[in-house]
């Protein structure tokens, strides 16, 4: 009999197993899933069509309504989760809100909506690829202009909604409102955009991960993205700003896509242990 010298390498069919074994796991599963819908290129271009939508539009917002405009930037910072300094650089980029309805063009705003267009439609893409759907017929442009007003009426409630006096219930009703109208919103909004073709069960433990997640990506600002715009808002100005900006975005995108597909995995998880129960009962 012969035995495997101690250092050797693993013998193939055990490395096989164990990798079929990490690829069946929820994780295995969503990582492969998300490689296979190009998670992180999709990202990217949510970040991308999100800067030239969002931010363009929350200043028009704050144009017709300054009150709002000083909201959204104080939304954001709470979203970014920054230091004082750090939140001073944000409100910059709202700083002259009076002028820019003003100066907006007829060009510009038809260019805004057809960003917001584009937008409603990736994020709807994305979305499509994460249940496996097929592209929605072009009639369905519709639901992009609703996603798109639904989400500045959402962001209109967080920045007018009161803030108690109190610091700590404050920062508990923040973060129970925070957690309680995103969920909310993306459970609507990928009912909306995928054409009531997922049921309301099967998508609310992905919009309940997702709001999740972005609590935990504000966490993860606090220690990355706050003391970075403080630094690059030195050394390079305002356009520091709007590059974390960005990159946070990226972030957000990842979270909106990767927390609907996880979402899936958990739905397809439960069907699965239900039907497990049928069959032995």
């Amino acid at each position: 009999m012969t035995h495997q010298p101690s250092g050797a390498a693993p013998h193939p069919h055990r490395a096989g197993r164990l990798s079929a074994r990490i690829l069946s796991s929820p994780i295995g599963l969503a990582w492969v899933r998300g490689r296979e819908m190009e998670l992180m290129h999709r990202a990217m271009g949510f970040a991308a069509l999100g800067f030239l939508t969002l931010v363009p539009l929350l200043v028009v917002v704050a144009a017709a309504d300054p009150a709002s405009g000083q909201g959204f930037a104080r939304w954001l910072g709470q979203a970014l989760g920054v230091s004082q300094a750090s939140q001073d650089e944000v409100e910059s980029l709202f700083g002259m809100p009076g002028t820019a309805l003003q100066r907006t063009t007829a060009f510009g705003l038809a260019a805004l909506t057809v960003f917001g267009l584009t937008f409603g439609s990736a994020v709807q893409t994305g979305y499509e690829k994460v249940w496996d759907l097929p592209t929605a017929r072009w009639h369905t442009m519709w639901r992009h202009v609703v996603f798109l007003a639904l989400l500045v009426f959402c962001l209109l409630v967080f920045v007018n909604t009161p803030i108690p006096s109190d610091p700590a219930i404050a920062a508990a009703a923040a973060t129970l409102g925070d957690l309680t109208g995103t969920a909310l919103f993306f459970w609507i909004a990928q009912r909306l955009l995928l054409g009531g073709r997922v049921r309301w069960q099967a998508l609310l433990p992905g919009a309940v991960l997702t709001a999740l997640a972005l609590l935990g990506l504000r966490v993860f600002s606090q220690f990355v993205f706050s003391p970075l715009i403080a630094s690059n808002a030195v050394t390079y100005g305002p356009f520091g700003t709007v590059l974390v900006l960005q990159s946070w975005l990226v972030g957000v995108g990842v979270v909106v896509y990767g927390g609907a597909l996880v979402g899936r995995l958990v739905h397809e998880g439960r069907v699965r242990r239900r039907l497990e129960r049928e069959l032995l009962s």
